[in-house]
């Protein structure tokens, strides 16, 4: 009989097992924090689910904490094995000690389990009627996790007027935690379209919660105004009753906080008419700033990116503080690019030397990148202060003058800005940068420098020279580059007639015949177009007069910054864009996600779609045929007719039945045979790419020439009888 013996079973999951009915407490324990170590670690310990649940009715409250851990867990994936606990969960809310009552709701409530909810109820209405503070502050947030699993089951109860109710609690952490409860349900009620108001603040409320206010742990602070911010206001006393009460709040140590409290002071200042109040909680708002740069980068981006709005709002908030927000050589890039942008915001007259000083030691560091964006702040200093325009300017030439081929290069560029603002006025520092063409081997400094020479064409006496290196290598040139050399060929010629005739030729003939970019040569052709028919009409549309550039006060739009505020110490005011172009509304749970996904009925909906864009895509065959030559009677149907005649074929068929194998070659059999071949109406035209310029003679003309009569020809023959 020994050989039909089974073996004896072995593995980890076993002994565990077996401790776990062990007759000793100790080794019993044990078993359980191994369990919990196993799950940390990945390791599936599902298996053990009945073992762990007898040793759920115990009065040691960390082997207790434990069992629950394991329950969160596993809950998902054995429902109906949950179930047997619901007892001991409805027996320990009863228990005596508040801490095991706190710890059986709480559990309760993040099991998750659909079972198990509409046994919830009746331990949830007394813990929230609990003696302890503990056992209630707990009990709120659980009414939240039941909204979100079971809405109804809240209203059925009367959760929410409990919860609304709680609000006049005497303990402010249980206010703080029914705030938070209030907001979440407010939050997903408005995002299921809910029309009653989930977490209504009227007055007497808002005075309950400025008293819970400074009580709170942290985070009863940030929820709490949170809930501040969302409060309409009826007067302006009000409003300066809200700030006054919320403005100790920038003291707190926390970044969180201190931001909540300034998002709220700034939305309230909004109905604040009194300047002197309004100076007075400015002043106030800016030492908590500063003192946010001094915790950990990751942290000092944050308060940064915040500052930055609050900046474009209020520019004077921080007027004196520039210093605090030079670059430490140990800063992050990320910090450092945050702060070069803050530094231009705060420039002005009286601070601008200093400013210019950093940002020359900022151009001898070693990080490509970080020289670049201060050379660049440099030239936003200029654009923003009139004043000190000639001392940026020096500071870009001794930059200039230190021949390292980045910083030269970005020094070009932002020199063309300059001249942008300030045109005839820095034309001494022209020869300078001609001097050093040799250096530049990117783009945009190659068009930047190509822009100063047509702009100053007249005053640069070996213009010509200069563009016709790059005229030389214009096909090997990047597309900006080839733009800009041509309109700045076309410029010299204007102003320069009689030795550039050559140049101009030779760049337009390039840029029609051997040249990729469809831009390039539109812009060609019309440059070719104007100077032979008017060269007048050419002189004012290329030289006419630009206004000068200036530096914008906001990066964001002013309605969308009013909303930003609102949203400080947020994930939107980080971002500095509005929540929904990165948050989906509301929330979404596996069950939705799963309802959504590959609906037959907008399968069939997009493939109408595809099949009925095709078929009007069919008809123009000829993008150049603007004659109404098909109009006949013969003319296929279009739109959706066209739809319905092609959905008869068996490839259509396959498509809209979503049963194709391979879609693409059904797509192809459906228009392949009816109208890929385009019949050729037109009449051969000449070889001669000038034909269509108003020249007829075949040989090139000079630009020069006076334009001949253009030959009559049908509108799609000549693509420029657009113009």
């Amino acid at each position: 009989m020994s050989g039909f013996r089974a073996p004896p079973r072995k593995g980890e999951n076993f002994e565990l097992s077996a401790d776990l009915n062990s007759e000793y407490r100790e080794k019993r324990k044990d078993a359980i924090k191994k369990v919990i170590a196993n799950m940390t670690v990945q390791k599936d310990v599902s298996g053990l689910f009945p073992d762990v649940l007898k040793n759920m009715q115990t009065d040691d409250l960390e082997q207790k904490k434990l069992v629950y851990l394991y329950l969160m867990n596993y809950a998902k994936t054995q429902p109906e094995l949950v179930i047997l606990a619901v007892n001991t969960f409805v027996k320990d809310t009863d228990d005596p000690n508040p801490l095991v009552r706190a710890l059986a709701i709480r559990t309760m409530g993040c099991l998750r389990a659909e079972k198990i909810i509409d046994y919830l109820c009746d331990p949830l209405q007394k813990c929230l009627r609990d003696d302890n503070p503990y056992v209630r502050k707990t009990a709120a947030l659980c009414v939240a996790k039941l909204y979100d699993l079971k809405p109804e089951l809240v209203l059925e109860n009367g959760f929410l007027e409990t919860l609304q109710e709680m609000i006049a609690d005497s303990n402010p952490m249980v206010v703080a935690n029914t705030v938070a409860a209030l907001s979440d349900i407010h939050t997903a009620a408005t995002a299921a379209g809910t029309s009653s108001d989930a977490f209504q603040i009227t007055s007497v409320i808002l005075n309950k919660l400025l008293v819970a206010l400074n009580e709170c742990s942290e985070w009863g602070r940030v929820a709490i105004l949170n809930a501040l911010a969302r409060y309409e206001t009826v007067d302006e006393k009000e409003s300066e009753h809200i700030c006054e009460r919320v403005v100790p709040q920038f003291q707190h140590a926390n970044a969180s906080v201190v931001l909540a409290a300034v998002k709220v002071v700034m939305i309230h200042m909004r109905h604040v008419h009194s300047e002197n109040l309004t100076k007075q909680f400015l002043r106030k708002m800016a030492p908590p700033l500063v003192t946010l740069l001094s915790n950990p980068p990751e942290v000092q981006w944050v308060a940064l990116r915040n500052i930055n709005l609050l900046l474009q709002k209020r520019p004077e908030l921080l007027s004196n503080e520039m210093r605090v927000f030079f670059c430490k050589y140990n800063d992050p890039l990320f910090v450092k690019v945050e702060k070069l942008d803050i530094m231009v915001r705060l420039a002005g007259e009286n601070n601008v030397d200093a400013l210019l000083s950093e940002l020359k030691e900022y151009a001898s560091e070693v990080d490509v990148d970080f020289v670049r964006k201060s050379i660049k702040a440099i030239g936003q200093t200029a654009i923003k202060i009139d004043v000190a325009a000639e001392r940026c300017v020096n500071v870009l030439l001794e930059l200039i003058g230190t021949r390292v081929s980045y910083v030269v290069q970005e020094a070009v560029v932002v020199m063309k800005d300059i001249f942008r603002k300030y045109p005839a006025t820095y034309e001494g520092v022209i020869p300078t940068l001609c001097a050093n063409l040799d250096e530049l081997d990117e783009p945009e400094a190659k068009a930047s420098l190509i822009w100063i020479i047509g702009e100053y064409a007249n005053k640069i006496d070996n213009a010509d020279e200069l563009l016709s290196i790059f005229v030389d290598t214009f096909t090997e040139e990047s597309y900006p580059v080839q733009l800009q050399t041509l309109t700045a060929v076309v410029k010299l010629f204007l102003q320069k007639p009689d030795g550039s005739q050559g140049l101009v030729q030779r760049v337009l003939n390039t840029a029609t015949k051997d040249c990729d970019s469809p831009d390039v040569r539109d812009r060609a052709y019309i440059y070719w177009r104007l100077l032979s028919t008017d060269p007048g009409a050419a002189k004012a549309v290329v030289l006419s007069h630009r206004p000068p550039i200036t530096l914008p006060r906001t990066t964001v739009s002013q309605p969308l910054l009013e909303e930003l505020l609102g949203e400080i110490s947020s994930l939107a005011s980080v971002y500095h864009k509005p929540a929904e172009t990165f948050v989906g509304r509301g929330r979404v749970g596996i069950d939705t996600v799963q309802r959504k996904d590959l609906e037959p009925a907008d399968e069939r909906s997009a493939a109408q779609k595809a099949l009925q864009t095709v078929a009007a895509g069919q008809q123009s065959e000829n993008l150049l045929d603007f004659a109404d030559d098909g109009a006949g009677d013969g003319q296929q149907p279009s739109g959706l007719a066209a739809t319905t005649v092609l959905a008869s074929t068996p490839a259509a068929v396959n498509i809209l039945s979503g049963t194709s194998s391979n879609p693409l070659d059904d797509l192809v059999s459906i228009f392949g045979s009816a109208s890929m071949t385009v019949p050729s109406t037109q009449p051969p035209t000449s070889a001669t790419p000038l034909v269509g310029f108003g020249f007829a003679a075949p040989a090139t003309p000079s630009v020069l020439q006076a334009a001949s009569p253009p030959v009559q020809q049908a509108p799609q023959d000549d693509l420029l009888g657009l113009f």
